[in-house]
């Protein structure tokens, strides 16, 4: 009997896409069972690769342009349009304007980072005749609350002597007021939806500022400065629009960039496995599967908060499939997974290493690790003949 093994992972961050790991998993699996069938659906979850994904699902056409990037650089970037009929649409990723990646580790700091970048993106696409925009939100290297790409459609934030604030997280504390005498009017009649992190909220104790704060440079000492800067954004948008955004679900999500999508531009929030799965064929592919194995950079208690990992487990348990689980690291309460249908997980480092060696040599520590769930599967197969 043919094993069908389905590959449904995530990219691994600053390190390899999700087409490059499932390619890597099958390379490993078919060394040991070269019988085996292995269906691939690499996922994305709105952050980096998300426009490449929907485009090359729908094909689509991708365009590249140069806007400001998170440091207030310029950074390559780009947008795309979905193929097909109806409404003309475009897609773009914030990672792609205002991403970690494009932050240097050495100037990490999201008191400035901004998301102006972003805003480029949409006033592009708006330009390019879009009706419809999807926006991925993931994997960002900012907590400026979408100000900087409200900025970047026409939108004035004030502070209290009228001037406009400056970029990042760290000016949000001096706005005074609202202005949207001179947003672009194009945002009054296009459709804007995001897919984002719905557990991601902007303010409290899960706040975004303390959950992400540390992994893009902040201090606790900037975390809290930021979570109060914050705090204060939520209530001006309180007080101006009669918008409660505090704890609205997908707040959070890219350092509050989900506010300013959805306070300041119009934008419908949305749980982005509802519009990812639209378009990618993990739903399709899981009944024609005998098991299926996931992957991602890291595997902790943070993983059932809207991982990749989680989401494929949820849905494979539909079908009562069993889910394998490879990372690049083990984090702390990685046991929970096992609670959210993950029945096995492992790392793929066999070996004490810097974080660089690993990055470098993902693909074969990857490739090698899936050889090993190959070599585990064979054992069972004999077991149970």
């Amino acid at each position: 009997m043919t094993l069908n093994i389905l590959i449904a992972p995530s990219g691994f961050k600053e390190s390899l896409d999700a087409d490059l790991v499932a390619n890597c998993i099958s390379e490993g699996i078919l060394r040991v069972l070269p019988t085996a069938q292995t269906l691939k659906a690499p996922l994305v979850d709105g952050g980096e690769g998300f426009t490449k994904a929907l485009v090359q699902a729908t094909n689509g056409t991708l365009h590249s342009i140069t806007v400001t990037g998170p440091i207030g650089k310029p950074v390559e970037s780009h947008f795309g349009f979905l193929g097909g009929t109806g409404q003309k649409t475009a897609v773009l990723e914030m990672a792609a304007a205002a991403g970690l990646r494009l932050v240097p580790p050495d100037v990490r700091n999201p008191l400035v980072t901004t998301t102006y970048g972003v805003g480029e993106l949409i006033k592009a696409a708006l330009d390019a005749g879009a009706e419809r925009i999807l926006v991925g939100c993931g994997d960002s290297g900012t907590n400026d609350g979408g100000a900087g790409m409200a900025q970047a459609l026409g939108v004035k934030l004030l502070d209290a002597t009228g001037n406009q604030i400056g970029f990042g997280g760290g000016e949000l504390i001096k706005l005074k007021e609202i202005d949207f005498s001179e947003r672009d009017s194009r945002l009054e009649t296009v459709q804007i939806d995001v897919a984002c992190n719905w557990h991601n909220v902007l303010c409290g104790a899960r706040g975004v500022a303390r959950v992400f704060g540390p992994q893009k440079g902040a201090s606790p000492e900037t975390v809290e400065q930021m979570a109060l800067a914050l705090d204060h954004y939520a209530e001006v948008i309180r007080k101006d629009l009669d918008i409660d955004v505090r704890e609205m679900p997908g707040s959070g999500a890219s350092g509050g960039l989900g506010t300013g999508l959805h306070a300041l531009i119009n934008a419908q929030l949305h749980p982005r496995y509802d519009i990812v799965m639209e378009y990618l064929e993990l739903d399709r592919l899981l009944p024609k599967a005998d098991l299926v194995i996931t992957a991602e950079g890291c595997l902790d208690y943070q993983t059932p908060r809207g991982k990749i990992p989680v989401e494929v487990a949820r849905r494979a348990k539909h079908h009562n499939l069993p889910v394998i689980a490879l990372a690049g690291t083990i984090g702390q309460g990685a046991e929970t997974n096992w609670q959210h249908g993950i029945d096995y997980f492992t790392s793929i480092l066999t070996y004490p290493c810097q974080l660089s060696e690993a990055i470098s040599e993902a693909t074969t520590l990857l490739t090698n690790a899936a050889e090993g769930v190959g070599r585990l599967l064979l054992v069972g197969q004999q077991i149970w003949r």
